[in-house]
């Protein structure tokens, strides 16, 4: 990450917030952002918004893998998206919003969105 990308990370929780496998929502940079942590300790932060649902509910979605992907489900409609990419496993051509994530002295941090719009 940029020195300039580091100048705009802010704080949204501390990890020990986050349970394995687990989400929640923070306001970074305007945004409602999901933060997710895997069972393998990776942070992830996309969008909140589901655009199948129309409604901000990803970080109480399901985190799991499919193959070396992990991604998050829907509560609404169970579409998963890539919390790498924020692609959606179901549907190629619909992504979520990305953001950059650092986690420093056990704080969760969260730069400006990076990957937008539709895949």
């Amino acid at each position: 990450m940029s020195d300039a990308t580091t100048e705009q990370l802010v704080a949204v929780c501390a990890l020990e917030d986050i349970d394995r496998e687990g989400g929640v929502a923070a306001l970074a940079h305007g945004d409602v952002v999901a933060v997710f942590r895997t069972y393998d300790d990776h942070v992830h932060a996309l969008s909140n918004y589901d655009p199948f649902g129309h409604a901000s509910v990803l970080s109480r979605g399901i985190v799991g893998t499919r193959g070396d992907r992990p991604f998050v489900a829907s509560p609404l409609h169970k579409q998963a998206f890539d919390l790498r990419t924020g692609v959606c496993l179901d549907d190629d051509t619909v992504r979520v919003t990305t953001y950059p994530v650092v986690v420093r002295d056990g704080q969760v941090l969260v730069g400006p969105a990076s990957g937008t719009g539709r895949a």
